[in-house]
């Protein structure tokens, strides 16, 4: 009864584990697809280059590519993540992409592909976030830091934030259509 007890309780404890292993494999990253009736391509794209142009946040911005004929938009923003060194916080650059695609009936868009720039005054030089953060696991003081979950929970907080941004920004205007300004 004891050994039968005491496996049930083992096999328990394994199992809630397992969860948290998957996740922290996982990329970071935020996309969604939307279905937005009757909206139009064209409209929709001029809604998504206008946030790229006046309510995207996270500069410096590089590589912008639109493409209005393909009602595509991908750019690169930038954003930071703090780790710990001797209790103090220092700040890392990170790069991401923001990648955006019109149909007729919706979008779809995605916040991804995370780097991180080691060393500011080398802003060339990046590491993908899942190597770095293995970098920062294997680094000795961090099981005091925790700097690889610190780092990882940020990025992915940014990409739920930029998502929010651009999201926020297109309900704002999702009944307003090119044939519709200045009629009422």
């Amino acid at each position: 009864m004891k050994n039968a007890f005491l496996g049930f309780l083992l096999g328990s404890l394994l199992l809630l584990s397992l969860p948290s292993l998957a996740q922290s494999a996982s990329p970071v990253a935020y996309g969604e697809q939307v279905q937005v009736s009757g909206a139009g391509r064209r409209a929709l794209y001029q809604h998504a280059l206008a946030w790229s142009e006046k309510g995207f946040a996270y500069t410096p911005k590089m590589d912008v590519k639109a493409d209005a004929a393909a009602g595509t938009l991908r750019l690169r923003g930038t954003g930071k993540v703090k780790t710990l060194d001797n209790n103090k916080p220092i700040e890392t650059m990170v790069r991401f992409e923001f990648v955006f695609r019109a149909t007729d009936n919706g979008y779809d868009y995605n916040v991804g592909a995370f780097e991180v720039v080691p060393n500011e005054k080398q802003p060339a030089t990046t590491v993908p976030l899942d190597d770095y953060v293995a970098q920062l696991a294997a680094d000795r003081t961090n099981s005091r830091t925790n700097n690889d979950r610190r780092v990882r929970a940020q990025a992915s907080s940014l990409a739920s934030e930029v998502a929010l941004s651009f999201r926020s920004y297109m309900n704002s205007h999702e009944g307003e259509s090119d044939d519709t300004v200045g009629l009422n």
